[in-house]
């Protein structure tokens, strides 16, 4: 072979190397979508994978100090369609997600000793094993505190807490010797100062990838109509409950920023203020009213059917409000999302993740969250 054409070839192969190296260029931030499997079958189909870094299939019950499969057999079904969605992005990880709401009553049981921490931890890993998947996620609401009627919770749940992810870890690494594998183990947690002083996030921190800070559900305080997923305070209230005060208070209970999820709500929350006073906002809340998923609110009620769209500026917040019915809805949209992808950068945090995938099934928020945090 010629030195001309040898040195051709070395140049394609090198121009091949550097796009294959580009294509499957992993994404800076997390992307992290929570799917509720808890409902049956998933319509894999419509989740759009090359958008998202993260799958975590909800929910994974506790039961006698273990984790376990409810729904074996949509669960089973979901498992391999969700594995499936790797052909689209090769980086794609899916990883189990037990607890919830409905289902951390027994949480509090299944970590209060070694035995029973152990116990928990291996059969956690075991569903990662058998179904092939890549991490165990933890969604305790909430140690230590009342969640849901009927929870059992004590205060060794503080020190137990930080145990389970210990026990966890230990088991996902033997997983990782044997597999050659890396295993991925993530918490959700409440936004609120009372979850951080139940906890011990500094030490959680050691055994997690990724501290998923739910921050939405505040709600106004004393029984009022307020935001729901508000990036700051608004300016009528500085102590206020905001996003950006709950990253702060895990930060300096411990937690490194560049392990920080920020929470994005897909859904809005509506409440019946008691009079039309500042649009709702601040009023004495009546009853819950249903808000529905942002591809509802954006097709159907956004400056339509009586509602008017409002943005709070200070808090970064998006609210419709009916001054017939006195029904106001907070929620995310396109807006707020790219003011919460700033924020991500700014303080460089791990990247967003949402509840819940099918909440927005349009896609228009993960498409503005695709376009924010590439």
């Amino acid at each position: 072979m010629k030195i001309n054409q040898l040195l051709i070839l070395i140049l394609l192969l090198s121009t091949s190397c550097l796009t294959s190296a580009q294509t499957s260029k992993s994404k800076k931030y997390i992307v992290n979508g929570y799917v509720g499997g808890f409902r049956g079958l998933v319509n894999t189909e419509q989740i759009d994978a090359k958008k998202l870094t993260h799958i975590n299939y909800a929910f994974v019950n506790v039961q006698d100090s273990l984790a376990v499969l409810t729904n074996l057999a949509t669960d089973s079904t979901n498992f391999r369609k969700l594995n499936a969605l790797k052909l689209i992005n090769q980086d794609l990880k899916i990883v189990i997600s037990i607890g919830g709401w409905a289902w951390s009553e027994n949480f509090s049981d299944a970590v209060l000793t070694e035995s029973s921490r152990k116990k928990f931890a291996v059969s956690s890993v075991e569903i990662i094993r058998q179904y092939d998947l890549d991490g165990v996620d933890i969604d305790w609401e909430y140690p230590g505190m009342k969640g849901e009627e009927g929870n059992i919770y004590r205060p060794e749940d503080k020190q137990n807490f930080t145990l389970m992810f210990k026990a966890i870890r230990e088991e996902l690494d033997k997983l990782a010797l044997e597999k050659g594998e890396k295993y991925l183990l993530t918490t959700a947690v409440g936004g609120s100062k009372s979850f951080v002083e139940h906890t011990e996030m500094g030490n959680v921190a050691q055994y997690t990838d990724y501290i998923l800070i739910m921050t939405y559900d505040y709600g106004g305080k004393n029984g009022t109509v307020g935001h729901h997923t508000n990036l700051y305070a608004d300016k009528g209230d500085s102590t206020m409950s905001s996003a950006d005060r709950s990253v702060q208070n895990f930060i300096a209970a411990g937690v490194p920023a560049e392990k920080i999820g920020l929470g994005a709500a897909f859904y809005g929350k509506g409440w019946e203020a008691e009079n039309i006073t500042a649009n709702g906002l601040g009023q004495k809340r009546i009853k819950s009213v249903q808000g529905g998923g942002y591809t509802k609110i954006k097709d159907t009620l956004i400056n339509q059917n009586g509602y008017k769209k409002f943005y709070d500026k200070k808090a970064k917040a998006s609210y419709l409000f009916n001054p017939v019915t006195k029904i106001l809805i907070t929620y995310d949209d396109e807006k707020s999302i790219k003011a919460k992808c700033k924020y991500v950068k700014r303080k460089k945090l791990a990247g967003i993740f949402f509840w819940e995938y099918f909440s927005d099934p349009k896609g228009y928020l993960l498409s503005e969250i695709n376009e924010n945090l590439e």
